[in-house]
């Protein structure tokens, strides 16, 4: 492993507005006091832009003074404008987060999946063939497991049987950055991402539509009758990982033809603890009741509702991370009941 010291380094992260690109921008001001990060994102309207321009603003205020930092408002999949970009910082770290996310939206939509995880991804790997980067780390998806029956997921499992498009999208970002990495000696990392969650969240996601539709007294649908296991992973710990990760490149070698071995790697970052649906629940709501987003007195029973499985949906996702251990020395800690307070506690001020 090549270690990379990223403090005065130039950083491109993709989705900076994005939950996890917009906590990793934050986490990089604390670890940079000079050198340059540089964020992208087409702020779309998957769920409500006003919650990326609140990340942004952030990001701003945040901002040391050693630290130039540019924020960009653009598309991955627009070549010209990445090649542009790549062109004039000459990137020494990428991080790629800009992807369309959701498995159930990805029934509705393929489109913007093949543009911004297929297309965009391969416009920055072309940008880092013209333009050499230390390292290339971009995120992947525990949902590249599909309907895997043996738990916990490893990486070292087959992964052919995607059970969303969502999922087939980003196996393919491992498959191209896997060829790149043979073919032209690019460093990279795919990280495999279970179930992120903390404060200023993506609402799509279950425990902030949750919140929402009980804040609002509508019922919740709770899938697979609660008989859904999730590997939760506070937002933290996923950028605790990215951050080690960045500064570990998989090692350029020569393989015993004389060719190189690609520079690859792929790990899962998940808490190793997958929680039962109707335990999650039973916490959330705990925790919404103590930050007083919801009153003491709330029926909850009255709003909940057992339904079945939904298309795209796997009933358990459950990250083997001792690969991560093992070579970066770290497992994510984060409990579900301290990272759930925390986002109840951030929801509570956001919106009251």
């Amino acid at each position: 492993m090549e270690r990379i010291e990223i403090n005065g380094k130039t950083v491109l992260v993709t989705g900076h507005a994005g939950f996890i690109g917009s906590n990793l921008v934050r986490r990089l001001f604390k670890e940079m006091t000079c050198g340059t990060v540089v964020g992208i994102d087409n702020l779309n309207d998957y769920y409500d832009p006003r919650l990326k321009v609140y990340r942004l603003d952030e990001l701003e205020r945040l901002k040391p003074a050693g630290v130039n930092y540019k924020s960009v408002e653009g598309s991955i999949a627009d070549k010209v404008l990445i090649d542009s970009l790549f062109a004039e910082y000459k990137f020494d770290v990428v991080v790629n987060l800009a992807a369309q996310a959701g498995v159930r939206y990805s029934i509705e939509n393929p489109d913007v999946y093949i543009e911004s995880n297929i297309i965009g991804f391969y416009n920055i790997l072309e940008a880092c063939r013209r333009n050499p980067v230390e390292h290339l780390v971009y995120a992947s998806s525990s949902s590249v497991y599909g309907g895997n029956k043996k738990v916990p997921f490893s990486t070292d499992d087959r992964v052919d049987n995607p059970v969303s498009l969502y999922a087939a999208t980003k196996k393919s970002n491992e498959l191209m950055a896997h060829c790149y990495s043979k073919l032209y000696d690019i460093p990279s990392t795919g990280l495999r991402f279970f179930t992120v969650y903390g404060p200023a969240g993506r609402p799509d996601m279950a425990y902030f539509g949750f919140t929402n539709k009980l804040l609002k007294g509508e019922t919740i649908q709770i899938y697979n009758y609660g008989n859904c296991r999730r590997d939760f992973t506070y937002v933290d710990d996923i950028v605790e990982g990215i951050v080690r990760v960045m500064q570990g490149a998989p090692e350029r070698k020569v393989g015993e033809d004389g060719l190189p071995v690609p520079p690859y790697a792929v790990y899962n970052i998940g808490g190793g603890q997958p929680e039962n649906l109707l335990d999650f629940v039973k916490i959330l709501q705990e925790e919404l009741v103590r930050a007083g987003v919801l009153p003491k007195d709330y029926d909850f029973e009255a709003h909940k509702q057992l339904v079945p499985m939904q298309p795209g949906d796997v009933p358990t996702t459950y990250a083997d991370s001792a690969a991560l251990q093992r070579d970066y020395g770290f497992t994510p800690k984060i409990t579900l009941r301290e990272g759930l307070r925390k986002f109840a506690q951030w929801y509570k001020e956001y919106y009251k």
